[in-house]
């Protein structure tokens, strides 16, 4: 058990939760309810936005190859605590010019640092609950996800009509440095030997290899489900005339819905099994993606917004966390390599969906190609229960 009330299980759960906030709300999503704005604002279209994205992506990537060739827990901590001080640069420099290459190179950092907190984080995190006999379940952790969306929704509400798109990165950035305070103080320095503090070692058990690339493909297809809807959710909404200026409505649903998503997911988890809790979590995510193309009234964009939020960050977590149980010594390097099959996703999607969407001048094409892969996703998925060997 922690020694200390500096190093209580709440306060190591908040911290990661602060930087979930930070980088994943703040820096990766704030994006997303300033992509229309900074449309019609700037000249920036569907398609210049979406290849932004692609570049954040491709930071994200290069965070999860670092996290993944990284075995060293004192290194990856510096990592850490570099990608909130990385986190918080990135956000405001999208705010002091318009210039396209400075935009690219805040966005390809901004990725960095969302896999410094959420690679590299979640795995420090989990090592320290395991190593101090805690229950390996991250939901309040990742409830940061979702509570950053509904930050950045209920700012965008706020600032809207009232501020200028860069104007907002500047409130985004200030908020972004209270935000890092917590986030760097309560997470503890680890330490580099196996030893439990109850005298036990801590011990990997791997699945077999045929297993471990049949999940990195099933996480391939939930990245293609969730970076379409994830980059382009509000510019969706904010582009029907019925719906105008609803975008960010629909993002505070979401992020609502995603803050106790990992929670939720944990304690089904735990009553079915993880891949049975992650099969349902990638069919509701489907229904969610797919209902945009078929209903354009504010109710169905609120549900599509709320299941999406719903199970997105129960994806994430509970296939992370599943993954680091197996590796309790060094769960970041696993995490890595499972991102990477995420991350390609990420690259690829979103620069397609926003040049499909310019081209047609509608989302419904990418919304459709994204719920298919995401139903090969769940075959997987079933695949991998026959096959469990956990």
């Amino acid at each position: 058990m922690p020694n200390s009330k500096t190093d209580h299980p709440l306060k190591v759960m908040f911290a990661g939760l602060f930087s979930l906030i930070l980088a994943m709300g703040i820096s990766r999503f704030s994006y997303t309810p300033l992509l229309p704005v900074m449309i019609n604002e700037t000249y920036l279209n569907d398609a210049s936005g979406g290849w932004l994205a692609t570049i954040n992506y491709l930071g994200y990537m290069l965070g999860a190859i670092i996290a993944a060739s990284i075995s060293d827990l004192k290194l990856k901590d510096v990592l850490y605590r570099v990608g909130l001080i990385v986190a918080v640069l990135s956000t405001v420099g999208m705010g002091v010019t318009d210039n396209y290459i400075v935009w690219s190179i805040m966005r390809f950092i901004g990725g960095l640092s969302s896999a410094a907190c959420l690679l590299v984080g979640t795995g420090l995190i989990l090592n320290w609950m395991i190593r101090h006999g805690h229950k390996p379940e991250l939901g309040i952790h990742f409830a940061g996800i979702g509570l950053g969306i509904s930050l950045t929704a209920i700012l965008s509400m706020m600032m809207l009509n009232k501020l200028d798109w860069a104007q907002q990165w500047y409130v985004y950035s200030a908020i972004a440095v209270v935000i890092a305070i917590p986030a760097w103080r309560w997470l503890p320095k680890p330490v580099n030997h196996h030893q439990t503090t109850t005298g036990g070692t801590l011990l990997d058990t791997p699945p077999e290899k045929s297993w471990m690339l049949i999940l990195y493909v099933a996480y391939f297809c939930a990245g293609i489900g969730y970076v379409i809807s994830a980059t382009f959710l509000v510019a969706i909404v904010d582009h029907q005339p019925e719906l105008a200026g609803k975008g960010s409505l629909v993002w505070l649903v979401t992020g609502i819905a995603a803050a106790p998503a990992a929670i939720l997911w944990d304690r089904i988890a735990r009553k079915v099994g993880e891949l049975k809790a992650l099969f349902w979590a990638y069919g509701i995510n489907i229904v969610g993606i797919i209902i945009p193309v078929f209903s354009h009234s504010l109710s169905g964009v609120l549900l599509s917004g709320f299941f999406f939020g719903l199970t997105f960050v129960g994806i994430v977590s509970l296939l992370l966390t599943m993954v680091g149980k197996f590796y309790p010594t060094k769960p970041a390097k696993p995490m890595g390599k499972l991102t990477l099959s995420y991350g390609i996703a990420q690259v690829v999607a979103p620069a397609m969906a926003g040049m499909i969407a310019e081209t047609t001048g509608n989302y419904s094409m990418p919304l459709i190609f994204a719920s298919v892969v995401m139903g090969i996703g769940m075959v997987l998925i079933v695949i991998l229960q026959i096959r469990k060997k956990h």
